[in-house]
C-alpha cells in the first residue's frame, strides 16, 4: 500500500509504517519481549518453544445493535522468537488476538469497507518480575499507524482533541486525530477521523481500541459506545 506523508514523521519512518492486512494484530510491535505472565527463569527451562496467547476482547451483541457497526473478522496471529535470557536461547511463539468491526459504504453498485473499530489484545508481558507493554510504549501516533493500514494513500495526519472513557471498567485516555485517505478499493479520497485509545491491563492481557472512519459519518460518539462495550475473554490455557 502506498502511503503519504505525515506531520513530523522522517521518510524512513513512513517507508516502514505497517500495512500488511493484519497489521492491525500488532505482530512486529511485540517482537521480542512477548514472554506472556512468565519469568525470564521460566523462559530459560525447558526444551520445547514457550507457547502463550492472549485471551479475547470482542464488543457485545446489544453495543454493536446500538453503533450500527457489524463484525467483519476474529483472527490470531502468532510471533516466534528466539529470545536470550540468563544466558540460554529458547524459541517463543506468541499469539495475538484482534477483532474487527466495520461499517461498509456502497458506490458504484459496490459495498466497501468504510469505517474500521479494532480491539487488539496481546498477552501481559513479565521479565524477572518486572512487567513490560511493548504496545503501551508506542506513540499515539505510532497506534494510529496500524488502523491508518486499513486505508490507501494515507496523508496529512494531525493530532486533534482528548478524551477520556470506560474500557473494561477502567479509564483510558483517548486521542483523536485526522487524516486524508482513500477508502480502499475506491479511489475516493475523504477525510478521516481517527480515535486512538491507551492500552488497559485486564486479566493477563493488554486491550488496545483502535477506530477510524470517515469524518462524513460523524461517528465519535459511536466508537465511544463500541469501547465502552468491548468485553474480554481470558485464554484459560496460559
Amino acid at each position: 500500500m502506498k502511503r503519504g506523508p505525515t506531520v513530523d514523521e522522517p521518510a524512513e519512518n513512513r517507508n516502514d509504517a505497517i500495512s500488511r492486512r493484519r497489521a492491525l494484530a500488532a505482530g512486529g510491535a511485540v517482537g521480542l519481549a512477548s514472554l506472556a505472565g512468565c519469568t525470564a527463569l521460566d523462559v530459560a527451562t525447558g526444551g520445547e518453544p514457550a507457547e502463550f496467547a492472549a485471551g479475547t476482547a470482542t464488543v457485545g451483541d446489544a453495543t454493536l445493535d446500538e453503533s450500527g457497526y457489524d463484525l467483519n473478522d476474529v483472527s490470531d496471529e502468532t510471533i516466534s522468537r528466539e529470545v536470550e535470557v540468563a544466558g540460554q536461547t529458547r524459541e517463543v511463539r506468541v499469539t495475538n488476538t484482534v477483532a474487527e468491526y466495520d461499517k461498509a459504504v456502497e458506490l458504484f453498485g459496490e459495498r466497501y469497507q468504510a469505517a474500521v473499530f479494532a480491539a487488539v489484545t496481546t498477552p501481559q508481558i513479565e521479565v524477572l518480575g518486572q512487567e513490560l507493554n511493548p504496545i503501551a510504549e508506542f506513540s499515539t501516533r505510532e497506534r494510529a499507524e496500524i488502523i491508518l493500514s486499513r486505508y490507501e494513500e494515507v496523508g496529512d495526519l494531525e493530532r486533534g482533541s482528548e478524551y477520556t472513557t470506560t474500557v473494561l471498567d477502567s479509564d483510558a485516555e483517548v486521542v483523536v486525530y485526522s487524516a486524508e485517505g482513500q477508502i480502499g478499493g475506491t479511489g475516493a479520497s475523504t477525510e478521516l477521523e481517527l480515535h486512538i485509545g491507551e492500552p488497559v491491563g485486564v486479566d493477563d492481557d493488554f486491550v488496545l481500541p483502535l477506530a477510524a472512519y470517515p469524518a462524513a459519518f460523524s461517528d465519535g460518539e459511536n466508537v465511544r459506545r463500541m469501547m465502552n462495550g468491548i468485553e474480554h475473554e481470558p485464554n484459560e490455557e496460559n
